[in-house]
């Protein structure tokens, strides 16, 4: 396996970590030849349960247990729906999938610092995993970032360092620091991938190694999008799922590039008026991987959806009140699905999974506002 750049199309050897091209550009990694079910390692309960798939040494992985989440059926909208509770990792969210196989990859290609720019949840994965592998760690986080995200991040020993701006105006600072320490981005580092596609494995083995009809996630960069193509893709290839899920990714409309882009049909991202919205881990103004990811679900039969601010806020105490505690951003992603649902492209029929990526608890005092919610007096 290679780097691959998809402009250049020059590959880079695996050996010497990368984040981008010698022009700098974004990579990807080349194909892998995952598994069949008889290699899935089945008294591991972690993404390294598919050792076999991933592109690293797990005789070495820097591991705390994420993944092998729990999928829990359940009705919204009244349609069965299977939630799959990727909040329920180590650090809180599903970023955990893929810092666990980008750290070990790093690790054992003798990086021994890291930089990363996060609006709270990667951060917090990384501040983490890096503690657990011996590493120093910077995470830049915006300076409107919620306080427990940023105390999270901060308790696991990285130093950090809040940018005034919007969101990409901290993307931006990370780029300028990388020419002293190495870029872990989770956004442009492609072995965070080869981590979120142990997703699709997980999916199709609770699922009684049947691929779903439908996959609807909250899209910001997308790398659930591009770890369920890649997860999928190799189940297809290797015969073990005949078709493969569509993909639906959902924005939050204050922050839209991808949503704008289906709708107008192209391929690059265009001028999009962005707002503050409270999904603040979707909030992506310039995303990377945008060819990929729009192929990804034009390619699966698909869609994109932007669902608006009181959405998230209905689809959030929605959720609570059926025991799903999640952040906004988890929130925005059954929002879209509710949308999905009222037009017709989600079905009853259909076997459907709701990825819930991030735990509320991150976010209780905002989720308190927005829900009106205080204790009452005898």
């Amino acid at each position: 396996m290679n780097y691959i750049d998809p402009v250049s199309h020059a590959q880079y050897g695996i050996d010497v970590p990368r984040w981008c091209s010698e022009t700098g550009g974004y990579l990807n990694l080349g194909l892998s030849s995952g598994l069949r079910r008889a290699q899935i390692n089945s008294n591991c309960f972690s993404v390294w349960r598919y050792a076999h798939a991933i592109a690293v040494d797990a005789s070495q992985a820097v591991s705390m247990g994420e993944g092998w989440t729990p999928m829990v059926m359940g009705v919204w909208n009244g349609l069965s729906v299977r939630f799959k509770l990727e909040y329920m990792m180590p650090t809180g969210s599903f970023k955990d999938r893929g810092m666990t196989v980008m750290v070990s990859y790093l690790k054992q290609r003798g990086i021994q610092s890291v930089l990363e720019d996060s609006s709270g949840n990667a951060g917090a994965s990384l501040s983490a995993y890096a503690a657990a592998a011996g590493m120093h760690c910077r995470i830049l986080v915006p300076e409107t970032a919620s306080y427990p995200k940023i105390a999270q991040i901060a308790a696991g020993g990285a130093d950090v360092r809040t940018i005034r701006g919007t969101r990409q105006a901290v993307a931006d600072a990370a780029m300028q620091m990388s020419q002293e320490i190495f870029y872990a981005s989770h956004n442009w580092q492609p072995f965070f991938v080869e981590g979120t596609k142990t997703l699709a494995y997980e999916l199709w083995e609770q699922l009684g190694f049947q691929a779903p009809d439908n996959v609807v996630v909250p899209l910001g960069y997308g790398s659930n999008v591009l770890g369920c193509e890649r997860g999928f893709s190799e189940l297809f290839r290797n015969g073990e799922i005949k078709k493969m899920p569509r993909l639906f990714g959902v924005q939050a409309s204050h922050c839209a590039p991808y949503f704008n882009c289906w709708q107008a049909g192209v391929e690059h991202l265009l001028p999009t008026t962005i707002m503050p919205t409270i999904a603040e881990g979707i909030a992506s103004s310039k995303p990377t991987r945008v060819i990929e990811v729009l192929q990804a679900i034009r390619q699966s039969g698909g869609e994109i959806v932007a669902v608006s601010e009181q959405e998230i806020v209905t689809a959030l105490g929605t959720l609570a009140r059926q025991g799903f505690y999640v952040e906004p951003t988890a929130a925005a992603a059954a929002a879209g699905l509710s949308q999905l649902i009222k037009a017709g492209v989600i079905a009853g029929d259909q076997t459907t999974v709701l990825a819930l990526t991030g735990t509320g608890l991150k976010s209780s005092e905002k989720i308190g506002e927005l829900l009106g919610l205080g204790a009452r007096g005898d």
